[in-house]
């Protein structure tokens, strides 16, 4: 997943997350409206029996109380209606958000490992790499301990360019090298 793709993950999430708190906003609002309107029914509900008692206190006792209940019933069942909605709708929201929540955690782990495996790969590399140039600079260092070795013994001989070729004074005394006793040592400077 690239960052193009969590950039929109996470703009989907404050979104819904947006909605989601104007709903809760927008039920705690009509929440509040409908109990104020059981609050002012409450109160205004004595007076109104009240004055239909005093009025008529033999014909009417009857219709009020059942007219009341019937007012309250529906009061109260659209509320409970309304409320279950918006507990439905909160508890959907809810259980999306859960799961987006529990994707980006997944991810978030995905992409610690893929950088902890990037990591451990570049560290082998890199100590592969190093113990590569150690052994190939070492047998350079040996191949020029040797040229160095016969440098200073060239520098140390009594030799000359003669006409474009090499010529040394040679010790005729020393004992001879080689297979055939054909070298003599060179004379020091």
């Amino acid at each position: 997943m690239n960052e193009t793709e969590c950039m929109t993950l996470v703009s989907q999430t404050a979104r819904l997350m947006e909605q989601f708190e104007r709903r809760c906003d927008h039920l705690g609002g009509r929440l509040q409206e409908l109990m104020q309107d059981m609050q002012t029914l409450t109160t205004q509900l004595p007076r109104v029996v009240e004055q239909a008692t005093d009025a008529s206190m033999q014909a009417l006792p009857a219709r009020i109380t059942h007219e009341t209940r019937e007012g309250l019933g529906q009061a109260v069942q659209h509320y409970r209606q309304h409320l279950q909605t918006s507990g439905e709708e909160v508890s959907g929201s809810a259980h999306a958000l859960a799961e987006r929540i529990r994707r980006l955690e997944q991810l978030h782990r995905y992409l610690l490992w893929k950088t902890f495996g990037a990591v451990a790969l570049c560290l082998v590399l890199l100590v592969a790499g190093g113990a590569w140039l150690s052994l190939h600079y070492r047998k350079v260092i040996e191949q020029n301990q040797l040229s160095a070795q016969l440098l200073k013994a060239y520098n140390d001989a009594d030799v000359n360019l003669c006409d474009g070729q090499l010529c040394a004074r040679v010790d005729l005394k020393a004992p001879r090298f080689g297979d055939h006793r054909q070298y003599l040592p060179v004379q020091p400077r």
